[in-house]
Formats: C-alpha cells, structure tokens, sequence
C-alpha cells in the first residue's frame, strides 16, 4: 500500500468514524422505514414492566447469590444494594432518553451514535454484545442443569439421565458438551420470531410465576431465619462487597431491555420510564430480600454455588419449597434468556439499518414482524457456546460491556441537554465548549478508573481519594461551564450530577473485575476497530431512510 493510499485511508475512517447520526425534526412521531420492514407497536407498560423483571429476575437470584456470598458472607446484600443504586442511576439516564428516541431500535447504540460519532457506537454495540452472547449462553446452561433437576423428580429417570445431555461432559476444561441448553435455546428462538406478541404472552406468564414463588419463598423463608448467621456481616471486609457489586451487575441489565423495545412500545414516551425504572425497584426489594432470607437461614460458609435458594431450603428440612424453588429458576431463567435473545436481535436489527452489519440483518418479517434473519443468528451463537464451551470459564469477563456500555450513554444525556448555541457563542476560545466538556467526561471516567484500581490494590488511602477529588473538580466544570436545557418529556433530574456520577461508580466498579476482563475489553476494542476500518465505514450510511432517529426536545433547544 503506498503512502498516498495510506494517507488516504486514514483520511477516509477518521471522517466516517467521527460522523454521528442526523436527528429528525421534533415533528416526526414515528420511524420511517421501508414499507413491510416495520416492527408493531404492541408492548403497554405492564408489558414494559415485565419485560425488564423478566430479563433481570433469574440467574442473579438462583445462581450467583451462593457465590457471592460464600465471599462476602450476609453482606452479599450490600453487594446488590451497591449495584442496584449504580443501576438506578444508569436508568434514570436510560429512561431520559428512551422517551427523547421513542420511535427506533438500538438503545445504547443508538444514542451513542446520536451523541457522539459512528466509532465510538459501535464499540459500545460490540462490548455489549459479546456481554449478551456469553450470558445467554450461560443462562441456558443454568437453565438445561435446574430442568434436570425436575426431571430426575421422576422416579424412573432418576439416575438414567446421562451428564451430557443437561449438566455437560467436561472436556480439556475449556470445551463441556450439552445438548439440553441447545434445545431449550432452538424452542426459545422459535417463539421469539413467531412473534412480539407471543413471546410477550410467555414472558409475562413466567414473569408473574417466578416472581409469585420468590415473594413465597422471601415470606417461607423469614421464618426460618437465625440472626446470629448475620454475624460478622461482612467477614472479608468490604473489598470483598464491592467485588461482589460487580459480579452481581448484571443481574440488573434488564431495564435496557425496555429501552431496546421502544419501537414496539404502544405509547413510548410515558410507557418507557415506567418500565425501566418500575421494573428495577421492583427488582432491587426482591434480590435484598433473597439476600436477607439464605444468609440468614444457613451460614454463608455452607451456601450452594450452583443452587443456594434450594440448598437452604432443603438444609432446612423443607424440600417442598426447594421443588417450588426448581419451578421458579426454571420460569426465572427461561424469561431471562427469552428477553435477552430478545434484545440481541432489535439491536443487530439496528445495526443492519444503519449498515454497519450486512443487510440481512436489517430484514423483518413481512407478516410475523420480527427480525427473522437477526433472530436465528443471535440463537445460533448462543446454541454453538452453550452446547460446545465451558461458559463458567467466560463468566469471569461478563459486566465489561454493561459497565461501559451504561457510562457512555450517563455521558449522552449530559451531551445532549447542552445547548450548543449558547454554549459556543465564544468562539475565540481555543477549544469550544463542547470538547471542552467531552474531556471533563472522559477525565471523570479515567478518575473512576484510577481510584478502583487504588483501592483494589491497596495503595495509600491519598491517592484514590486524589482521584475523586480530581473526577468532583471536573464535573464541578461540567455543571458550571455549561448550558442545559430540560427536555419537555421525562428528564433524568440532578443533570449533570447525577450522570457523572453514574459514570464515576460504573467505571470503578469496572476497576475491580478480573484483570481478564481488562483484556477482553482491549481485545475486542482492538477487533471491533478492525471490523468497522474494513466494512463499517464503507456501508454505513447515517442518512439512510430506512431508520431515522426521532429526537424530541423542548422548544427553543438545539439539536446536538
């Protein structure tokens, strides 16, 4: 390639990379696109509120409560305190922006694009993604095993049933064949492009199930609680109770689910903040009560890693609950990997629209009004991981998307509110407003950062007590140096406080994970740059009239 050619290039990604997605006037109502390509408003917000408890409610509560707690002890509740505050303020932040782009699929991604540039979409959509293929994955395999379980309740299958057909047959520890969790994914898959409204009838069914039996089993369960099992409360300390925040994030990703929905939303701008942040409450007194109840039945140190709900039921002579239990983590984990296979194809069907991913993706059934094409790959991917790998081994870099992934839309609603006319009236200033306040963005993320890894590493009490000084003095910038607007639908209050915060503890948060994660991050960062330099830039067309974004502000804002 000759130096020209080089330049050349180079010239051409930075252009395409920094360019971000037109917003249409306010007028517009709804998203155009190609006739018969369309998805169908049918989700109102008790389906919204479901649909986030579905996606959340599941292996948070029957798997990875065990684990943290044989950490962290009773203070596995802390742990999703932490979390479900950290998620709270991320979706206040969704739900601002969901009614701003009520009418399009692509959620993170898409107000990424509209906020910022094509590049840094992408990356979010990317690291977000592999976070949805691992989990689902995962998921099933949970789900395939707690379908066992019931199974064997079954006199004559007791004992007959092979390891590999639900629990897996592990091989060089890296590779554990399972044929149950690909079955369940291929049924799932099937009722998911049947369609919306199907698939919404299941979750809300098995939604309304698990959450009945938690309710019980939170009611059964105090009964049977010793208190002296709360003491020492947090026997590792509290490094060992923000480790367990960033295990037990994900448990809360569903609200994004009912942001990737909003273009079968019935009435968006009222419906999506009521679910987003109605099924998060909702959600965080479930998970505290669970945490209280098994902490405090069994001790921490003989909690079950794999079913700790039904190990403490059963160590309680109540075996009759842990049967109810099984039933409960069977609907739980079944809307969970439902509503996640859900969101994974609204947001490749986003993508395919806008060009960054070929055009099969962008196709939607003419008359069951799915994305079909994006439906069957999403299933296919989750179907090769569960039924070949060994996803415990790929837990350990899960949450690295949703931590990122939820910063960078805290920082869109910040870029968003400013009025760019008033705020870049100085125009002999050496760096306008705008950039001025991405680098205090930035700088409040690279802070966060810098104090998780100070006080994961247990440096000198100073040093991350400099960073935080350090992130306050740069989003005391954000608030004083620049003009806000308040948008006329829902607006997330305490802007710009409240998302810097958010992206301070998101990114700490990000700090403790496992330094697997870290490469992971830079890795795929690494490929998903790779991927938009030799396709995304020469597809993507944000002018398209396939998908334009539907952007609602208040009279007298500007557009970003």
């Amino acid at each position: 390639m000759t130096s020209s050619s080089s330049s050349s290039f180079f010239s051409r990604f930075c252009s395409s990379a920094l360019r971000s997605r037109p917003l249409s006037p306010p007028e517009e109502t709804s998203v155009r696109t190609k006739s018969g390509e369309d998805l169908v408003r049918r989700l109102g917000p008790f389906d919204l509120v479901l649909l986030g408890i579905g996606a959340s409610i599941g292996a948070g509560i029957f798997v990875v409560t065990g684990t943290v707690a044989r950490d962290a002890g009773p203070g596995v509740t802390i742990s999703f305190i932490i979390s479900g505050v950290a998620s709270m303020l991320n979706a206040l932040c969704y739900a601002e922006l969901a009614t701003r782009f009520p009418a399009v699929v692509g959620g993170a991604y898409l107000y990424t694009y509209s906020a910022f540039n094509e590049i840094t979409a992408f990356l979010v959509f990317t690291q977000l993604m592999l976070d949805y293929h691992i989990a689902a994955a995962s998921i099933a395999r949970s789900l395939s095993n707690y379908v066992v379980s019931v199974l064997e309740l079954i006199p004559f299958l007791k004992g007959n049933i092979p390891s590999w057909f639900g629990y897996g047959d592990e091989v060089l520890e890296t590779f554990s064949f399972n044929i149950l969790a690909p079955i369940l994914l291929v049924l799932l898959t099937v009722v998911l492009c049947w369609g919306v409204g199907e698939s919404a009838i299941l979750n809300s069914i098995m939604t309304v199930t698990k959450v009945a039996i938690v309710v019980v089993v939170v009611i059964v369960g105090a009964f049977e609680v010793d208190t002296s099992n709360w003491t020492p409360f947090a026997p590792n300390g509290l490094k060992s109770i923000l480790t367990g925040a960033t295990v037990v994030f994900f448990s809360y990703v569903g609200f994004d689910a009912v942001a990737n929905s909003a273009e079968e939303s019935k009435r968006p701008q009222r419906d999506l903040p009521i679910g987003i942040v109605g099924s998060l409450i909702v959600c965080i007194v479930l998970y505290v009560g669970v945490c209280l109840v098994i902490t405090g039945m069994v001790p921490y140190q003989y909690l079950g890693e794999d079913a700790p709900l039904s190990d403490a039921f059963t160590a309680k002579g109540l075996k009759f609950v842990s049967v109810l239990i099984s039933i409960g983590a069977i609907a739980g984990l079944t809307t969970t990997l439902l509503v996640g296979l859900y969101v994974q194809s609204r947001l490749y069907l986003g993508l395919g629209r806008d060009g960054l991913l070929p055009g099969i993706f962008s196709k939607v059934h003419p008359t069951r009004h799915t994305p079909v094409h994006s439906q069957v790959w999403v299933g296919l991917v989750a179907i090769i991981l569960s039924g070949l790998f060994n996803v415990e081994v790929l837990s350990h870099i899960l949450s690295v998307g949703s931590l990122t992934g939820y910063s960078v839309v805290s920082a869109c609603v910040i870029t968003l509110r400013w009025n760019d006319k008033a705020s870049n009236q100085a125009s002999t200033e050496r760096i306008s407003k705008r950039r001025e306040g991405i680098v205090c963005l930035v700088g409040i993320a690279c802070c966060g950062f810098a104090a998780g890894v100070f006080y994961r590493f247990d440096a000198l009490f100073v040093f991350p007590v400099l960073a935080t000084a350090i992130a306050i003095f740069c989003a005391a910038a954000v608030y004083l140096r620049q003009v806000y607007v308040v948008p006329r639908n829902f607006s997330c209050p305490g802007v710009p406080i409240i998302p810097c915060l958010s992206i301070f503890i998101n990114i700490f948060l990000f700090a403790q994970l496992h330094y697997e994660a870290w490469v992971r991050f830079v890795v795929l960062s690494i490929v998903a740059v790779a991927i938009y330099a030799f396709y995304g830039q020469y597809h993507a067309d944000p002018l398209n009239s396939n998908s334009t974004v539907v952007y609602h502000r208040a009279p007298g804002e500007d557009a970003p």
